[in-house]
C-alpha cells in the first residue's frame, strides 16, 4: 500500500482494510519517530485504535516523545515484551 505522506492513514485505504479484518489494535514501529511514526500514531488514535509503539523498533525516539505517548494512552513496549504477550497472551 503506497503511503504518500508521513501518516499511514492519509489518502490510503488502510482504515477500511483494517475495519474489514476487525482490527482494533495497531502495533507501530518505523523510522524517525518525530515524523512518520508519531503522525501515524495520532492518526490511529483519532480513529479509536488502541496503539502500541515498539520502542526498540523505532528510530529517533526521545524522552519527551515517550511522555507524549503516555499522555495519549499509547502503550510503549519492547519487541520482546510484545512477543511474550502474544505467546502467553
Amino acid at each position: 500500500m503506497y503511503k504518500p505522506r508521513w501518516g499511514v492513514f492519509f489518502e490510503t485505504s488502510l482504515d477500511e482494510h483494517l475495519a474489514t479484518l476487525g482490527v482494533d489494535t495497531i502495533v507501530l514501529c518505523g523510522c524517525n519517530y518525530p515524523n512518520c511514526p508519531r503522525t501515524s500514531i495520532y492518526e490511529a488514535s483519532e480513529r479509536d485504535y488502541r496503539v502500541v509503539l515498539v520502542d526498540d523498533a523505532v528510530s529517533g525516539l526521545y524522552e519527551r516523545g515517550l511522555a507524549e505517548m503516555a499522555n495519549i494512552g499509547v502503550a510503549v513496549l519492547s519487541a520482546g515484551e510484545i512477543v511474550d504477550a502474544l505467546e502467553h497472551g
